[in-house]
């Protein structure tokens, strides 16, 4: 018995990449595209009419944005897929996209394969991301950067956190302990501290502060 295809919806507000979705979907496919539509607005006025199973939509359209709309998309079908799509990879849209909901995210100009590679990731895992929006993501977790140090001063408080000795940093960053204790100085200055200890504390909250912010 033949499994019925997927049903898909793209929202995109650009109307000369419709003839293109159109055409990615003219073969015999185990996907079927159900509907285009240039705004949140015009799909959700159809959307009681047809069951979808993943909406690609675009961030950036003409009054509720495609991130604004992931809530109203989940509140007609729990279990839809939502797979964004950006002319930007900016960390701060996927960011937004994914604490909204969203399952996947792909950056523009879309080619076919990576169009239908991401709808597969999608449903057979639950997520697509591409390389260059997965390394963002990681290394936004990865790297712990305060506005008010240098890059040097990062570096420091960076191994400082993971328990390095002076010692240990300076034969780590190839400078001085002189140099390391330069440094160190001035970062108890910009914290207001006197210790290593008060100096700790301090960074733990201003990660947490990070964290609750991002």
């Amino acid at each position: 018995m033949k499994t019925p295809p997927l049903k898909i919806v793209i929202i995109d507000n650009d109307e000369k990449l419709h003839p293109l979705y159109r055409f990615y979907f003219s073969e015999d496919l185990p996907y079927e595209l159900v509907g285009i539509h240039t705004s949140v607005n015009k799909f959700m006025s159809h959307s009681r009419r047809t069951h979808v199973d993943i909406i690609v939509s675009e961030v950036n359209l003409i009054g509720i944005s495609g991130i604004e709309g992931i809530p109203y998309f989940h509140k007609q079908n729990n279990a839809v897929k939502i797979l964004m799509t950006s002319q930007k990879s900016d960390f701060k849209i996927i960011k937004e996209a994914f604490k909204k909901g969203a399952n996947g995210f792909l950056t523009k100009p879309l080619t076919k394969n990576r169009f239908f590679n991401a709808l597969e990731e999608l449903h057979e895992h639950g997520i697509a991301l591409e390389h260059d929006v997965a390394k963002k993501i990681i290394h936004s977790f990865q790297c712990k950067t305060y506005e008010r140090f240098s890059k040097k001063e990062n570096q420091i408080i960076e191994l400082l956190t993971q328990g390095y000795t002076y010692r240990m940093i300076a034969d780590r960053l190839c400078v001085t302990p002189s140099a390391v204790n330069f440094h160190i100085q001035n970062i108890y200055v910009k914290l207001n501290v006197n210790s290593k200890a008060e100096a700790l504390k301090k960074l733990q909250e201003l990660e947490i502060r990070q964290l609750d912010a991002a």
